[in-house]
């Protein structure tokens, strides 16, 4: 008997919590995991006392499904969502629907929505972020693929979504094939530009200015009633100020060595494949890299110095203030990077992305939650054709603002010795950005010299010309390519 709205494979803690969540917006949900003791376990505990249903097999399943069935696979991103596809689609008739709500890289998708359109079945792929907080009360998604398939699954997705403002879902069609999970790959890789740029400052208050852990805690907490308001400081306030059993702080006790599991990284790739300078991004996944190789960084310690006896001789309020400008600017330039390569990527696969729906979709439920979004969305209301968020007024006053700060924390954290990849790139960027004429005009006449590659004129873009640099070159060129 059909009765499921909707199922969900896969009952680790994002799946059972996003069940939970569509039981209390009023859908009847089917259970399924490979192991079925799972699905008795769930039913047993967490779903006692609920609409959701359970199923014994896949075959069980798809029986107790309305048509057109919609199946979610929340399970290990790769493999295991092409092993689920191939058993599921014999099941299967036109019409019928599956979204992975996985971390898929985004060509996954893509591969994945051409082989279902084959065989007249639908496909999405959702971006899901906010873990288990959010997928209990309210994600983030980031649905793309087949467009019919929206309709059918708009009122769960839209019910279950985070709300912002007005009660504006954190949910909206994002684009065809792989484009819903490339932006949730721009999410995640912004969400290791903005950690680490916290990580920057705090470096700043514990070794420049000297600042214990609850002056710290403070200090975030006074932050995140600023322009800075978002989940991460506000976590951070609250991870500084936390004590250990003993009654000492915990945070000093952890070893600084970070893990990854990949997204940052892709985010990264995808950068320097469409030629985007997403440098803010890069750095903090060479950061995380850095801090892996943390026995070679204490036998170095042993033997490398830096800069000798420069105590810091300023104003530590007015200090922490230009830390603060400093990570403002930073951030912008981390966003105004990622949206970057989200227009770059939109060009490059014929995807019409709505900009200010992406933002609107990070403003709640998902771990780079802020206040600042809601400025990026009004930034891309105001112009729809916004090539960077640094053309836009809101965001260059900002900037501006915050620019003397941001260099004095630069140059201290310098003269100091702090390593600050971030704050650095991100205002390497900016000049860059802001510079009508680079050195790039050396480059191009370096290139040439040793190469013959070719160059182009100020006075006649669009023809390449070869010089021939010694007098015994020859003025045969290179066929030119772009790096």
């Amino acid at each position: 008997m059909a009765q499921a709205d909707i199922a969900l494979i896969g009952l680790a803690v994002m799946g059972q919590n996003i069940i939970l969540n569509m039981n209390d917006n009023g859908f009847v949900v089917c259970a399924y995991n490979r192991t079925v003791s799972k699905v008795h376990d769930f039913l047993k505990n967490e779903a006692k006392g609920t609409k959701v249903i359970g199923a014994e097999s896949l075959e069980d399943m798809v029986s107790k499904l309305k048509k057109p069935r919609r199946i979610i696979l929340l399970v290990k991103a790769g493999q295991a969502v092409d092993d689920f596809i191939d058993k599921l689609v014999p099941l299967l008739e036109a019409g019928d629907i599956i979204i992975d709500g996985g971390n898929s890289e985004y060509r996954d998708t893509t591969r994945r929505c051409q082989s279902m359109k084959d065989k007249k079945l639908l496909f999405v792929g959702s971006g899901v972020s906010g873990g288990e907080e959010g997928a209990r009360y309210g994600p983030s998604l980031m649905p793309g693929g087949h467009k019919e398939a929206w309709p059918h699954i708009k009122d769960i997705f839209q019910s279950i979504a985070a709300k912002v403002g007005t009660g504006e879902a954190c949910c909206d069609w994002v684009g065809d094939e792989g484009a819903g999970h490339f932006v949730k790959m721009v999410h995640n890789g912004i969400e290791y530009g903005d950690m680490q740029l916290i990580c920057e400052a705090y470096h700043l208050m514990k070794d420049v200015l000297g600042m214990d852990h609850d002056e710290m805690a403070k200090a975030f907490n006074e932050w995140n009633k600023t322009e800075l308001d978002s989940f991460l400081i506000e976590i951070t306030a609250n991870i500084l100020k936390f004590r250990d059993a003993d009654g000492t702080h915990l945070l000093p006790k952890i070893r600084d060595s970070a893990g990854q599991k990949g997204t940052g990284k892709w985010t990264a790739i995808s950068a320097l494949e469409y030629g985007t300078p997403v440098t803010l991004i890069g750095e903090a996944v060479f950061a995380r890299c850095l801090s892996s190789l943390k026995e070679e960084r204490v036998e170095a310690s042993k033997s490398l110095s830096g800069p000798e006896g420069t105590k810091f001789s300023g104003n530590k309020t007015s200090f922490l203030e230009d830390i603060r400008k400093a990570l403002y600017a930073s951030k912008i330039i981390s966003y105004a990077q990622g949206f970057m390569l989200l227009r770059q990527a939109a060009k490059e696969f014929g995807w019409s992305l709505n900009y200010g729906a992406i933002a609107l979709m990070w403003r709640g439920g998902c771990i780079i939650r802020s206040v600042f979004l809601g400025k990026i969305k009004e930034a891309f209301d105001r112009d729809f054709e916004l090539q960077s968020l640094l053309l836009d007024n809101f965001f260059s006053n900002a900037v501006q603002d915050c620019q003397d700060s941001w260099r004095r924390t630069i140059s201290t954290g310098v003269q100091q010795g702090i390593p600050m990849p971030c704050f650095t790139t991100a205002l390497s960027f900016y000049d860059g950005y802001r510079h009508g004429m680079l050195p790039a005009n050396l480059l191009q006449a370096q290139r040439d010299y040793f190469g013959a590659h070719t160059y182009e004129l100020l006075s006649n873009p669009g023809t390449h010309i070869h010089t021939n640099w010694t007098g015994h070159g020859g003025n045969v060129s290179s066929s030119s390519y772009n790096a």
